[in-house]
């Protein structure tokens, strides 16, 4: 049975007379990376706050691991286990990479000396040498901003936009790290990004924000089935159609969906001869329709959606 690590509840969060996040729930479980994905404004990074105790929800409540709903003393114990990433990360700018992580180390109280050096290779710093951090370019900070999460060796990474500023190819090792540490480690993370194209290899799980609600969340699996290509097919008698699909043209794979209408995931080659079928049978095809989307264009069709 797997562990659910956040639990989030009717969440809102007011500004004045502004609502950035209304009624918000959902569950995070262990092992997983959730994309959170939305527009600027849509409620990802306050959802990260309230998570991170910087933000007090204004209704509604959450739960880290077994900690119990608004519970401060037990909430604030299993953050412990959890690294955050929010905005850019603090780090004495007068002080070289390792110098900032040695000092947060030793306020942490990690033992482990060797634990800077580990973390800095991870991230791909271990050659800046005496290099301070008021030079450091701001794919150089996001990078030390996740070796100062990863310094403790979290259970939970919490990360908002952390490849911001990075190259492309610095973007393709911190999400090569990423995997590592879920593949390995089991580490949970929960990722905000707006390069969508980097969340589709990354994530196993998807929730879509927009106007501080959460609009759709699905598995990796189930975007695939909905952005696999098909065939959308609307005519005058949507049941006869399906009686002809499956008899003449011997269609095997397919939903009716909930207006009635068709969607077929084979024969996509014989679409001619299974208009022409249709016809033959006195049902007149109204709509007949490709469908096939990446994350990217699902995204703006559920933002389209509302």
């Amino acid at each position: 049975m797997s562990q659910t690590v956040i639990e989030v509840s009717h969440l809102s969060k007011q500004y004045m007379k502004k609502k950035v996040l209304d009624d918000v729930s959902f569950k995070i479980e262990k092992g997983v990376i959730c994309g959170l994905i939305g527009p600027n404004g849509a409620g990802k990074t306050t959802i990260m706050k309230i998570l991170g105790g910087l933000v007090l929800p204004t209704d509604g409540s959450f739960k880290l691991y077994e900690s119990s709903p608004n519970e401060d003393l037990a909430v604030a114990h299993e953050r412990s286990r959890m690294s955050f990433i929010i905005e850019t990360p603090y780090a004495k700018q007068k002080m070289t990479a390792k110098e900032n992580l040695e000092k947060i180390r030793i306020m942490r109280g990690i033992p482990n000396k060797e634990r800077v050096d580990e973390v800095l290779k991870l991230v791909g710093l271990e050659n800046v040498g005496r290099k301070k951090v008021e030079a450091f370019s701001l794919g150089m900070r996001q990078r030390l901003g996740i070796a100062m999460a990863l310094l403790g060796k979290p259970e939970v990474l919490i990360l908002d936009e952390p490849v911001n500023g990075l190259d492309p190819e610095g973007i393709v090792e911190i999400r090569e790290l990423l995997l590592k540490l879920n593949r390995e480690d089991h580490v949970t993370i929960l990722i905000s990004s707006h390069i969508l194209s980097e969340l589709s290899i990354l994530c196993t799980h998807y929730m879509f924000m927009n106007h501080g609600k959460i609009i759709k969340n699905l598995s990796r699996e189930e975007l695939d089935h909905e952005t696999r290509e098909s065939y959308h097919i609307h005519t005058d008698d949507d049941a006869r159609a399906l009686a002809i699909l499956q008899d003449t043209c011997h269609i095997e794979k397919y939903e009716v969906e909930d207006d009635g209408a068709l969607r077929i995931f084979d024969g996509l080659d014989q679409i001619r001869d299974i208009s022409k079928a249709l016809y033959d049978e006195g049902v007149i095809p109204l709509e007949l329709t490709p469908v096939s989307a990446n994350l990217e264009q699902f995204y703006l069709d559920s933002l389209g959606g509302e």
